[in-house]
């Protein structure tokens, strides 16, 4: 079993900047995949980001040149760094693990972001 806890969220201008945080229970370097994702209302979960056990990175077209996946091994921590915000990723972001053929999820931090 794996435990994520979420922080970071908040409100912002548009234009601004967030850093989420994912804190996990074990030891991320035995994770195959850390991965953000991101619900609005109305709307279904999507992926935002994902990094691998190896550092590989991916990204949602909609975030790219803007957001940034990253991990400390050492902490246990993924992180997602936003810049450049805009109202459209206002959303409850999601921290998620997948290891040996089971997904965990955190309980998800919300960004606002206003126009």
């Amino acid at each position: 079993q794996v435990q994520l806890v979420e922080s970071g969220g908040g409100l912002v201008a548009a234009g601004g900047s967030l850093r989420l945080s994912c804190v996990a229970s074990e030891g991320i370097f035995r994770i195959d995949v850390m991965s953000w994702y991101r619900q609005a209302p109305g709307k279904q979960r999507e992926l935002v980001a994902a990094i691998t056990r190896g550092g590989s990175t991916t990204s949602a077209d909609s975030v790219k040149g803007r957001f940034t996946i990253s991990r400390d091994n050492d902490k246990n921590m993924v992180y997602l760094q936003m810049n450049s915000l805009k109202p459209d990723d206002t959303a409850v972001y999601y921290c998620n693990a997948a290891w040996a053929g089971r997904t965990f999820w955190g309980q998800g931090t919300q960004v606002t972001v206003s126009s």
